[in-house]
């Protein structure tokens, strides 16, 4: 673990990596609980856009943990993506009921029902597939990383009791290569 001091031109932060989910979102709610914010907390960018910006292939996250150039994102809570599915099949299903209902409405008769029915079901099936793509664009995500040596997880730190405190949140939840580091602000 390494703890130098901070100055005004670095911004510090810990960081672990994770080998599996659900250790990295049981340390990331633990760290929302203990006063993190929210937007201190930022994972690893998709292998590929990270391998397009190094120019090369990734060997392991444990090589690009420390590099302040490689690319991060905000984290997404797991509920926000379902959030996401569900607002789609939703968002869809209205659509197709919305159309019916204008078809019905403007003098149509059974077959125009019918068709009203036939595209609300379109639009589920429609909601359900862009929610599985959702899912898989999600579970490959994951799997990318795993693959190159576990989940990256960085927590900002904002003096010397933050990071102790991010320290001890990460190793609890089976994190390793546990450490703070100081990047250029």
């Amino acid at each position: 673990m390494s703890m130098g001091g901070s100055g005004a031109s670095q911004i510090r932060e810990a960081v672990g990596i994770f080998d599996s989910e659900e250790h990295l979102q049981a340390a990331i709610d633990d760290l929302l609980t203990h006063g993190f914010d929210r937007a201190e907390i930022s994972v690893l960018a998709p292998v590929s856009a990270v391998e397009e910006k190094l120019g090369h292939r990734l060997r392991s996250v444990a090589d690009i943990e420390d590099d302040p150039e490689v690319m991060s994102k905000a984290y997404i809570p797991v509920e926000t993506i379902g959030d996401a599915e569900g607002a789609v099949i939703g968002s869809l299903l209205y659509v197709g009921a919305f159309a019916g209902i204008v078809l019905v409405a403007s003098g149509g008769a059974l077959a125009a029902a019918l068709a009203a029915l036939a595209l609300g079901g379109s639009g589920t099936a429609i909601g359900i597939a862009l929610a599985r793509f959702i899912q898989k664009h999600h579970a490959d995500y994951i799997a990318g990383q795993l693959e190159k040596g576990g989940l990256l997880l960085w927590v900002r730190t904002r003096d010397e009791k933050d990071e102790i405190k991010a320290i001890e949140l990460l190793s609890v939840h089976s994190a390793h290569d546990v450490h703070v580091h100081a990047l250029p602000a």
